[in-house]
């Protein structure tokens, strides 16, 4: 019984070896390949070093200066994409924290204190917030 079925399965390894061979000497294709012109692929990757962005800067700037205008103690006409929240816009730290408080909302983040205590005008918040992946 072991014998017939080694028999038997002694063509079929080979012409599976054959057809190995031919399938190694032509790729095969598959049907969407064959309609399909080639296109080459590119995969999207995103990097988390400076200069990349996840959402548009000057989309972001646009907003920012928005929530800024909005804030209470702050003279819309002072405020621009370079204003410092001190020296410009004359914004006690109590003032910068609730306005970036403001700035989390409005994207819906959460900013850690160390990166908050770094955001000191228009400029740095928009650059936060630009790279920022989980900024809405």
């Amino acid at each position: 019984m072991i014998s017939s079925v080694l028999r038997r399965a002694a063509p079929m390894a080979a012409r599976t070896a054959i057809r190995a061979n031919t399938v190694l000497a032509r790729p095969a294709q598959t049907h969407l390949q064959r309609q399909l012109p080639v296109q080459r692929m590119v995969p999207l990757l995103r990097s988390f070093a400076s200069g990349d962005f996840f959402l548009n800067p000057d989309d972001v700037a646009d907003r920012v200066m928005t929530v800024v205008k909005n804030f209470d103690k702050v003279d819309e006409a002072k405020v621009t994409g370079t204003s410092k929240f001190a020296d410009d816009l004359g914004l006690d730290s109590l003032d910068a924290v609730e306005v970036v408080m403001a700035i989390e909302d409005e994207f819906a983040i959460e900013i850690p204190d160390a990166e908050a205590d770094k955001i000191l005008s228009v400029e740095d918040a928009v650059k936060y917030i630009a790279a920022h992946p989980q900024a809405k």
